[in-house]
């Protein structure tokens, strides 16, 4: 039996309560165009299909960054890593100049592929489909590449989180523990 109150879901300040149990990893989706390069960060980020390859992420329709990057076309999604909070912050926020001292490389397609990523992948525009108040992006993933050996970034409960990676069991299996990052606060 449930014990646990039941409220209404039109209370949004509940509704981000109750899905921020569920943790999630940080990407920057990053473009390059001709004022230079173009960037958001975004924790709405699946896999979606591996035959063709396909992924999504969910920019806020609010988002004055988004409509620049989809018309360039071509982008990079970049899956932080753990220590990259302030990058993290940086690109999140509205403005000019936010890959100020950003380091990056290009990737095939030409995109802004971000140093230290934990993984990355350059795609092409697939679909976008109404999401209330995101935008549901579908990409097509023409390259990619990941260092195996990096912990990604990670946001829990409003907070930027870690991934501690211990093993406990007797016959060595890993387990998983999440941890707040240090200097993590709620944004």
């Amino acid at each position: 039996m449930d014990t646990h109150p039941e409220a209404a879901v039109a209370d949004t300040a509940l509704f981000r309560g109750v899905l921020g149990h569920f943790c999630t990893g940080l990407v920057v989706v990053s473009a390059l165009g001709p004022d230079g390069p173009q960037g958001l960060t975004c924790q709405s980020f699946a896999s979606l299909s591996l035959d063709p390859p396909l992924v999504l992420f969910s920019p806020a329709r609010t988002s004055t960054s988004w409509p620049r990057i989809r018309e360039i076309g071509t982008f990079c999604v970049s899956v932080l890593a753990e220590g990259q909070q302030q990058l993290s912050a940086q690109l999140a926020r509205s403005g000019p100049d936010k890959f100020a001292g950003v380091e990056w490389n290009a990737t095939p397609l030409g995109a802004p592929r971000l140093d230290g990523a934990v993984a990355w992948l350059d795609c092409t525009l697939h679909a976008e489909y109404d999401g209330g108040d995101h935008t549901i992006v579908v990409a097509a993933v023409r390259h990619l590449g990941a260092q195996p050996h990096v912990r990604p970034l990670l946001y829990y409960q409003g907070r930027y989180a870690t991934l501690n990676f211990q093993h406990f069991s007797p016959n060595g299996s890993p387990q998983y523990s999440i941890d707040s990052a240090p200097g993590s606060t709620r944004r």
